[in-house]
């Protein structure tokens, strides 16, 4: 199931007390939405949010692609989200605090019996593991291979969160402290086979160039997406992580070019300016697919 999971741009996270403010998220043009049942909601709060949460998750009629943060596994209030948001219309669950592969296949076969009991395909809900401690960052090559429903993984590192508390590094706008980070994390996802693999987060609200160089920068790095926190971050996400309209009809005229080159019997050519071939032409091939176009 996991090779089939749709690439996605940007993930906006709703509070789990907030689920009228899906409606935002849309508008804005996220992609996805993640409601959150963790961080975002007071102890008190957690059995009435669950609840309000299940409802707009059954209740969803949009496009919009619909995750929840549940709370951690070591507690029972994890299983009872779980039982609680199972839904067709839920594309994922994202898991906090995991600290090694053993979390990764209990939330998996929590949610395998979840799906059973509501009628779902094993694997119709993606798992998105947060990496938020240095042993979850060192392990994100194992916790990418412990279910095929994992997806959407990648290094999260927002200025002052669990991420820069664990690893001990100084925040800078420019992100030249986690940039190695974000790469080998990268590289570690890929290895695995995960797809989609995203970043984030940008948490300076009005500072939005700042964004655009970072989301930029994690999309030069080979992420396809980023986690956000604002509604008002959404377009220049989207815009980062998408193929500006001549750069897929260089795509097209390069498949062209490659195709006629190959009917002749030839190999690599030149096409303007550059040296490409059949890896090049591959590339274009799969950045024209995801966006819904072909190469002819």
């Amino acid at each position: 199931m996991s090779s089939e999971r749709l690439p996605l741009r940007s993930l906006l996270f709703v509070p789990g007390t907030k689920t009228e403010w899906l409606v935002k998220a849309e508008s804005a043009g996220a992609d996805a939405a993640i409601l959150d049942l963790e961080d975002a909601v007071p102890p008190v709060g957690k059995v009435t949010a669950r609840a309000r949460v299940a409802d707009a998750i059954a209740g969803a009629t949009g496009d919009m692609a619909l995750f929840v943060r549940i709370n951690p596994l070591d507690g029972w209030a994890a299983a009872e989200d779980l039982r609680a948001i199972t839904h067709a219309r839920l594309a994922g669950v994202v898991l906090p605090k995991v600290a090694d592969p053993g979390d990764v296949l209990l939330a998996d076969r929590l949610l395998t019996w979840c799906e059973r009991e509501h009628g779902l395909p094993e694997g119709h809900i993606a798992l998105v593991p947060l990496l938020e401690s240095a042993a979850a960052l060192r392990g994100a090559y194992d916790i990418g291979r412990a279910a095929p429903r994992v997806a959407y993984l990648g290094a999260v590192t927002g200025k002052g969160g669990d991420v820069e508390r664990a690893i001990g590094y100084r925040w800078s706008p420019q992100g030249t402290e986690t940039l190695t980070l974000r790469s080998r994390v990268l590289l570690d996802v890929r290895a695995a086979g995960v797809p989609c693999p995203i970043a984030g987060l940008w948490t300076n609200l009005a500072d939005i160039e700042g964004l655009r160089a970072f989301a930029e920068q994690n999309r030069s790095l080979g992420y396809e997406g980023m986690m956000a926190i604002h509604p008002a971050h959404i377009p220049v996400i989207n815009e980062a992580f998408s193929p500006t309209p001549e750069e897929l009809a260089r795509y097209a005229r390069m498949i062209a070019a490659v195709e006629e080159a190959q009917a002749r019997g030839a190999g690599a050519i030149t096409f303007e300016g550059d040296m490409v071939d059949e890896a090049m032409a591959a590339r274009a091939r799969a950045v024209l697919r995801k966006t819904g176009m072909s190469s002819i």
